[in-house]
């Protein structure tokens, strides 16, 4: 049986839409349209389909996809009363990293517009990364096999997706006009009171030579030691992170925040030692991608996560999902339980804990120690 078509006309002015995050809101879409349940229910957990809610029955249904042309863009599927032109639809395609905006049923095309130059300093930052992102995916997916690569001085491999995936992000990202550091080049100078943007362009290099998620794109806007943007995006399934301070932080278009827990997540095997954990964790993870790890603590997945333990990681590993997780609310402390001060410094390895609250991050460093 074809599903019903579905046709609203666009409403005279703007529609207040807001990414469907539970079942409910799915049904209620599927009862005013005539749709299967069904059929809507995949933009729940899809990355790559959301679906916006508005008052008055208005709702459209969003695809992201890549055109022939290689740009990527945000598709109006279905729709009642909702157009391409809804701030909503805009905005979701911009932190998507689409370039423009299709209405399929009609083939009206939107380019997705810029922030203003007069915005603030973490709107551009924002919007330049979701596009960097889109670049950075395209580049690792065609470099996935050209070549063994080498290792890195930390130890690390390096691939040649990791070289692509550079210059992709650089050349997007350039243009903010803050100075811009990266694992994959030399640190430049940051003048004090600098603001400065550190990027991870292929975050969980390992798992990305193995085929094994996640893998990301990570960067993060950072002003007097604070992250205070970030976006986090596995690259291996679609979900993103983004944030900034006193704006609130997303998954995948929908607020998130910390949540107590029972999962611990670490960077690696602490070398056949022990883990030591809070006596209300019930398990350990190890990922392999430390900027989703900590977006999984800012979006309530997990407690906490530690490496004070370990030998301690480097600024671009952790900053674009410390600023998610400050977004969201939680907290990062150094070994001592002092509050963490990131320094423009990609070789000096850091050493904290993160978590939701700072009851939990206490607790941490109490059983650590």
């Amino acid at each position: 049986m074809a599903e019903p078509e579905v046709e609203g006309r666009a409403g005279p002015g703007p529609v207040d839409l807001r990414v469907a995050t539970t079942g409910e809101e799915v049904r209620a879409v599927a009862a005013a349209s005539g749709i299967a349940p069904a059929a809507l229910a995949a933009a729940r957990h899809d990355p790559s389909l959301r679906l916006l809610t508005g008052p008055f029955g208005r709702w459209g249904l969003l695809r992201r996809e890549w055109a022939e042309d290689g740009t990527a863009e945000t598709v109006l599927v279905r729709r009642a009363g909702v157009g391409i032109d809804q701030p909503g639809v805009l905005a979701a395609a911009a932190s998507w990293g689409c370039g423009r905006v299709r209405d399929e049923r009609r083939g009206d095309v939107l380019p997705v517009p810029e922030p203003p130059a007069e915005a603030p300093l973490a709107h551009r930052f924002l919007h330049l990364a979701a596009l960097a992102a889109t670049r950075v995916e395209a580049a690792v997916a065609l470099t996935r096999d050209a070549g063994p690569g080498g290792v890195k001085d930390d130890g690390s491999p390096a691939l040649p997706a990791d070289e692509a995936a550079q210059l992709a992000a650089a050349q997007v990202l350039t243009p903010l006009g803050v100075p811009l550091l990266s694992e994959e080049r030399p640190d430049r100078p940051v003048a004090d009171g600098t603001p400065w943007v550190v990027l991870d362009p292929l975050d969980g290099t390992g798992n990305f030579r193995a085929g094994l998620p996640p893998w990301a794109f990570s960067a993060a806007l950072v002003q007097g030691g604070r992250p205070v943007a970030g976006l986090v995006v596995d690259l291996s399934s679609g979900r993103r992170w983004e944030g900034a301070v006193g704006a609130g932080a997303r998954r995948d278009g929908a607020p998130v925040g910390p949540r107590p827990g029972g999962t611990v997540l670490v960077p690696s095997a602490p070398g056949g030692g022990t883990v030591a954990v809070p006596t209300t964790a019930r398990r350990v993870r190890v990922t392999g991608c430390t900027a989703v790890d900590l977006c999984l603590v800012a979006d309530g997945s997990a407690a906490a996560w530690q490496d004070v333990d370990r030998s301690g990681t480097h600024v671009h590993d952790v900053a674009g999902g410390l600023a998610v997780l400050a977004a969201a609310g939680g907290v990062a402390l150094t070994p001592d339980g002092g509050p963490l001060a990131l320094q423009p410094d990609t070789g000096t390895l850091i050493r904290l804990v993160a978590a939701g609250s700072e009851r939990t991050a206490r607790e941490l460093l109490s059983a650590l120690r």
